[in-house]
């Protein structure tokens, strides 16, 4: 993939994480590229959530060097400027938006504290490229569906234009059938915007769908980085790797 000798967009090297005693990232490096889709997968406790956390400034790290978008940031405080470079999807779109608080004001928030003008018409842009209408606006969360409250989720991530967005699940607390109406959103949203995405997954039929190249990890190491299409073909050099393939039931492919 000729893609890595266009500008990194996000560096990390040799980064460490503990919790207490307990060393959850283990000197972790990855590159994406600008504009790439990279999928990070492995069983639960294996460092991913660790590591996309780390980099949004949500949990520090003891060693190690983060580099985004040709700036480098220190394990904690991230300035205004990361964070419309950088916006993060959760897992849960419950516990991720305020519930009393309506759509508008969601929306509203960021694009007051980063200094935005034409609000209106930012939001207004913001719920149609998430497919919701203006009759949205001002609602609460709390009358939303899951998929409309990710839908929201993504379009707060959205509205600050950034140019990478951190993926932590973004579609397994939702119904199948949801989940692809979703994945097909970020996939329009990145191709629109010329997005950068990293996606943690413990779905490799996710992660084969959305990502180019995919990193596995074992006990807070990242076991081995390959394009996406050597899961579906089964070229891949580790053990580990082929054992979370038979155990993943997303991939049921071929």
């Amino acid at each position: 993939m000729g893609k890595m000798t266009d500008r990194t967009a996000l560096s990390v090297r040799d980064m460490v994480v503990t919790f207490d005693e307990y060393v959850a990232l283990d000197k972790v490096s990855v590159d994406v590229a600008t504009g790439e889709s990279f999928g990070i997968v492995g069983e639960s406790g294996s460092g991913k959530s660790t590591l996309l956390r780390a980099v949004a400034g949500l949990n520090r790290f003891e060693e190690g060097t983060l580099t985004v978008d040709g700036r480098n940031y220190k394990s904690h405080g991230r300035t205004k400027e990361f964070y419309r470079t950088v916006q993060m999807v959760f897992q849960d779109p419950y516990g991720s938006l305020h519930p009393r608080q309506t759509v508008d004001r969601l929306l509203l928030e960021p694009l007051v504290i980063h200094g935005f003008d034409n609000i209106d018409a930012r939001i207004a842009r913001a719920l149609d490229e998430v497919g919701l209408g203006a009759g949205f606006r001002f609602r609460y969360s709390h009358q939303l569906s899951g998929g409309q409250r990710q839908r929201i989720a993504i379009a707060r991530a959205l509205i600050l234009e950034p140019k990478i967005l951190l993926l932590d699940e973004p579609t397994s607390a939702l119904d199948a059938s949801i989940q692809a109406e979703i994945l097909n959103l970020l996939e329009q949203a990145r191709k629109d915007r010329n997005l950068t995405f990293v996606m943690v997954s413990h779905d490799l039929g996710v992660i084969s769908h959305m990502c180019e190249r995919v990193a596995v990890m074992k006990n807070g190491q990242i076991v081995e980085t390959v394009p996406v299409e050597a899961l579906e073909k089964r070229a891949f050099s580790a053990d580990y790797t082929r054992q979370l393939l038979v155990a993943s039931e997303g991939f049921r492919r071929g």
